[in-house]
C-alpha cells in the first residue's frame, strides 16, 4: 500500500492510511489474531457475522425503493 505525503503534511497522509487499513480490515485482523481463539468460540463469531451478514442482505433491497 503506497500513500503519498503532500506539502509536507505527514498527518493527512496518516490519516489516509489509517482510513485505507480501516477499510481492508487490516485493525480487525490484527486484533483476531492477537490472541488464540478457541474453535467454538471461532464457529460463535462466524455464525454471528453470517447472521449479520444475512440481514444486511436482506434490508438492502428495501433501501433501493425508499429513496
Amino acid at each position: 500500500m503506497k500513500v503519498v505525503v503532500r506539502n509536507n503534511n505527514v498527518d493527512r497522509a496518516l490519516k489516509i492510511l489509517k482510513r485505507h487499513l480501516q477499510s481492508e480490515g487490516f485493525y480487525k485482523e490484527l486484533r483476531k489474531r492477537s490472541f488464540y481463539e478457541k474453535p467454538s468460540d471461532k464457529r460463535k463469531r462466524k455464525l454471528k457475522e453470517a447472521r449479520k451478514k444475512m440481514r444486511k442482505a436482506l434490508r438492502a433491497p428495501q433501501r433501493r425503493f425508499l429513496h
